[in-house]
């Protein structure tokens, strides 16, 4: 199967994503104007979300778009932006998986800051914009959890579900096995839970991939 965009696209996209998928700091309005100057040189399907973020946050007051963040991202399980949480839960297993990420990332040459961990989706995409054939499997690896991800934060009406949409437009369409993935992971969690995480959306509403991919 050919991929859509091709891989010269791919790889922009993935920075600018990894740019708007970071935490809203000081330097957030400079990440948005670049973020804007990029996205109109790449194709709709992976431009369009990414337009329809800057729009929205480009009325936004930079420290109630922070709050939404923590309370988005930190505080809600569903939307957790740790891509081994969907697949290993709070497990032992997690802790073998961050270190081979991060293992790869110094053999690639990038260095994580103290408080970066290797499985942050932000960091995966910054990881893939520099080196994209390791960076692109890990994306497939963790493809369930990045659409449960994306449809967790359309649920919450958060804006940065227009910045999965554009992530999923640089992957390739979801399979059988990882649509049967994500109606699993939707219905019982991730491993190793003791309970299900009652917030995901069940397997019947899972809509079809965005389009175009995605």
């Amino acid at each position: 199967m050919t991929d859509h965009p091709p891989a010269p696209v791919r790889e922009p996209a993935w920075q600018v994503q990894s740019l708007l998928l970071a935490y809203p700091d000081e330097h957030f309005s400079w990440r948005v104007r670049l973020a804007r100057q990029a996205a109109t040189a790449l194709p709709e399907p992976v431009a369009a979300p990414l337009l329809r973020f800057l729009d929205h946050v480009a009325a936004a007051d930079t420290e109630d778009l922070a709050a939404a963040y923590v309370r988005i991202f930190d505080h809600r399980k569903r939307c957790c932006p740790f891509l081994t949480y969907y697949s290993c839960g709070d497990t032992r297993k997690r802790g073998v998986a961050l270190l081979r990420m991060k293992t790869a990332y110094a053999a690639a040459g990038l260095r994580l800051s103290d408080d970066e961990l290797p499985d942050h989706l932000a960091v995966v995409l910054e990881f893939a914009a520099a080196e994209p054939e390791p960076g692109r499997r890990l994306l497939l690896d963790h493809r369930a959890g990045l659409e449960l991800l994306r449809l967790a934060l359309h649920d919450a009406s958060a804006p940065w579900a227009h910045v999965l949409d554009s992530v999923s437009a640089t992957l390739p369409p979801l399979a059988g096995d990882e649509r049967t993935a994500v109606a699993r992971l939707a219905a019982e969690g991730p491993p190793e839970e003791q309970v299900g995480l009652a917030p995901f959306a069940p397997p019947a509403h899972l809509p079809d991939p965005v389009g175009g991919r995605r």
